[in-house]
């Protein structure tokens, strides 16, 4: 299993708003990067939900349920389902993780604009941590 990181504005699309779903289409992702990362996303690997926007937090787990595949919209494009893991009981901002020297290396304090980025374990076990919740 590998971990991910899905960005969303909340005024789009809230983790609020998933868990009232139950599940959702992952998609309108079209950065060459992301894109790639999205590629390689497998069923049943975990994702953390990052409010972006004035939020600027991770504030929830995501479990893919599927593999990648076109989307049918733009067979350029891929897509992914998703349904909510846990909320995290205290939401990790980006300013908590930029604080942190252990994060420095990570995507999303370098490359701060890509909506979909790998998360290596030993930071998503750090993350999980931080938000008080178990793993």
């Amino acid at each position: 299993m590998a971990y991910w990181l899905f960005k969303q504005e909340p005024s789009s699309y809230s983790y609020s708003q998933l868990e009232s779903d139950g599940r959702t289409v992952w998609d309108g992702v079209s950065n060459n990067l992301a894109l790639k990362h999205l590629r390689s996303v497998k069923k049943g690997d975990k994702a953390f939900f990052y409010h972006t926007g004035d939020e600027k937090q991770i504030v929830g787990i995501m479990e893919i349920t599927t593999d990648p595949r076109p989307d049918p919209n733009d067979k350029s494009l891929v897509i992914v389902d998703v349904k909510p893991a846990g909320r995290l009981a205290k939401p990790v901002t980006l300013a908590a993780i930029k604080d942190d020297p252990e994060f420095a290396g990570w995507e999303l304090v370098r490359i701060s604009r890509l909506s979909v980025m790998p998360v290596p374990p030993k930071l998503w076990d750090k993350v999980v941590k931080i938000g008080q919740m178990k793993n």
